[in-house]
């Protein structure tokens, strides 16, 4: 997921950015189509070439891989991957907040609820 957000859809991209055997590969874009994060699209007819390419839900999962990381950085040891602002070319420091009151998650209580909350705001 990492890499088809930097922007890689071939298969051999994948291979060379990952290091993994093709069949190791296979099996994760497999997994990955069939979750429906990515999808595969025909980009060549001869020979047939298909690439994958992120889906909405793959797109939506970018917080999540970004948050993922971030507590990577903190708790585990080696040298890992940072994602870094473009425009800034300072590194990214993800938090996660509620969008309903505005607090940085983990700071306040909760409690989950198997009962479906039908209150707009």
């Amino acid at each position: 997921m990492r890499d088809a957000h930097t922007g890689l859809t071939r298969f051999d991209q994948f291979r060379k950015s990952l290091g993994i055997v093709p069949t190791m590969l296979t099996k994760r874009l497999k997994a990955l189509t069939d979750d429906g994060l990515l999808e595969k699209r025909l980009y060549s007819e001869r020979p047939p070439r298909e690439e994958y390419v992120l889906t909405a839900a793959g797109r939506d999962f970018l917080p999540v891989l970004i948050m993922i990381g971030a507590w990577a950085h903190r708790h585990c040891d080696g040298d890992l991957a940072r994602y870094v602002d473009v425009e800034s070319g300072l590194e990214i420091e993800p938090i996660a907040i509620d969008a309903v009151s505005g607090a940085k998650l983990g700071t306040r209580a909760m409690r989950l609820s198997s009962e479906q909350i039908t209150e707009t705001r």
